[in-house]
């Protein structure tokens, strides 16, 4: 939470910070890490560079022909010799002397190499998850969303064709939800700014959209990604804020976003007294958690907590003393 004075010199304020701060920031943080890696020469960071995350297409009109794409050479095949990383190969192999060999004996002394053990399996509960294709971005690239991109002197910034108070929230809500799981721009920097404008001027409509945004909501927090967990958070943060009975109307869709909820709990650093950057900029996942559990239960009513507890034991009201 960020505390600002007010202009007016009255009392101390805690609110969630603009919804500008958060798009700006996830493009600033890209930069940062971007020059992080040069001073260590690893490269330009991109965050939508693995193999987890679906492959965008080779120019904005398409992807290039097969058979005009170029045949990378592999030069693994023929620029070292087999028998050269060979153990025969190596200096101290190639020429034993008499008697020191174990090859021609009718038996032999050696002891047999020492079996390694059954390792048990991770259970992979923090690992990334493969991140499907998304109906907004095949929206987008069609040119079927009422918005644009506005690359101005100031910066990119999203103009609506359309007022979102008067578009059909059933249809274009979800559908921002689901482009919350991209990690390119610009359709991440359209479907996260997308989803404040439509969450801040639709507080009539948001109501009857719940039951369709809990898969996208679920399906984004499933990736196990810390960047889209995080954004995430924040998204239904401002979701329970954007109408009055909103928050109740989440309750009976709490077993289906808690559980992730209950494995990055936890997830906060111990760095002693040393600071931890990720605090100030509300990236750290134990933090978010912590705040978006307080507000679904501040605003879902008598059963909240209870729900909420039977989900998440560890949780602690902050409402009941």
């Amino acid at each position: 939470m960020c505390i600002r004075d007010s202009l007016e010199g009255g009392p101390m304020v805690t609110s969630i910070p603009l919804r500008f701060n958060i798009v700006s920031e996830i493009i600033a943080n890209d930069h940062l890490k971007s020059m992080l890696n040069k001073s260590t020469n690893k490269g330009v960071y991109h965050p939508y560079v693995s193999k987890l995350v679906p492959k965008a297409k080779h120019s904005p009109f398409g992807d290039f022909p097969k058979e005009l794409m170029t045949k990378k050479s592999k030069e693994e095949d023929f620029a070292i010799d087999v028998h050269e990383n060979s153990q025969a190969g190596t200096s101290s192999n190639a020429f034993p002397s008499k008697g020191l060999g174990t090859g021609g004996k009718c038996s032999s002394k050696l002891k047999p190499k020492a079996k390694r053990g059954m390792v048990p399996p991770k259970a992979g509960s923090l690992m990334r998850r493969a991140i499907p294709p998304t109906n907004f971005r095949r929206e987008y690239d069609v040119g079927n969303l009422p918005v644009h991109l506005n690359h101005g002197h100031e910066g990119g910034k999203l103009q609506w064709k359309t007022k979102p108070s008067q578009l059909n929230y059933n249809l274009y809500l979800p559908l921002f939800f689901e482009g919350l799981r991209e990690k390119q721009d610009p359709y991440r920097f359209i479907a996260v700014q997308g989803t404040f404008d439509l969450l801040d001027e639709g507080e009539a409509n948001i109501g009857k959209v719940i039951p369709q945004l809990i898969i996208p909501i679920k399906a984004a927090l499933n990736t196990r990604d810390p960047e889209i967990i995080a954004i995430t958070l924040k998204v239904i943060q401002k979701l329970v804020q954007s109408g009055d009975t909103v928050g109740e109307m989440l309750v009976p869709y709490y077993r289906q976003i808690l559980p992730v909820f209950n494995i990055y709990k936890n997830s906060n650093l111990n760095l002693g007294d040393r600071i931890d950057y990720a605090q100030r900029k509300r990236n750290t996942l134990g933090d978010l958690i912590q705040e978006t559990l307080e507000l679904l239960e501040q605003t879902g009513g008598e059963d909240a907590f209870i729900n909420i507890k039977y989900m998440i034991p560890t949780y602690e009201s902050c409402v009941i003393s």
